[in-house]
């Protein structure tokens, strides 16, 4: 028998689902990526126990949260396109197979997730180090810094990534 909160859950779902998709799909003009986004808004909802009773705005809360998604959605596939560019100039003898393209992008995805909360900076350092595997010395000349902030940077970064279970 499902708890009070989830079948408040569902007609909370029932109310805004419609709205939610239309307003997503205003902004992403992609039918498929505004479902997908509406369905993880709802998700994280669930995730974090809310009783929807206790929500006062509703559109406006399901708005921030798919303003979040999309932003996440958009950061993510910039990041895919800047990595896909980098692979596209390697001799192809040295290209990955579709399978491991697929595997690469899934970690690079899971590794920007569990970076996200760390300044830019840190996470250029951390990019720097693990994916052009550069001097803790190149990548303090690159970004203006100490090799000792370098450093710092990485431990914060992997302390992040551990924390996130997506350890490089």
């Amino acid at each position: 028998m499902p708890s009070p909160t989830t079948s408040k859950l569902g007609f909370f779902f029932s109310d805004h689902h419609r709205w939610l998709l239309h307003h997503i799909q205003r902004r992403l003009r992609n039918y498929a990526d505004a479902e997908d986004t509406a369905a993880e808004a709802f998700c994280q909802i669930l995730a974090s126990s809310v009783d929807p009773d206790t929500i006062e705005q509703p559109r406006a809360y399901l708005s921030t949260i798919a303003r979040r998604l999309i932003f996440d959605r958009h950061r993510r596939r910039r990041l895919e396109l800047a990595y896909l560019e980098r692979l596209a100039a390697l001799p192809e003898a040295l290209a990955p197979s579709p399978e491991e393209l697929a595997l690469l992008v899934e970690a690079l995805s899971a590794i920007d997730h569990s970076l996200s909360g760390l300044p830019q900076v840190v996470k250029r350092a951390f990019l720097y180090s693990q994916l052009d595997g550069f001097s803790y010395a190149e990548i303090g000349r690159r970004l203006g810094i100490s090799e000792r902030t370098v450093g710092r940077y990485m431990t914060q970064a992997l302390q992040q990534c551990y924390l996130a279970g997506a350890a490089p």
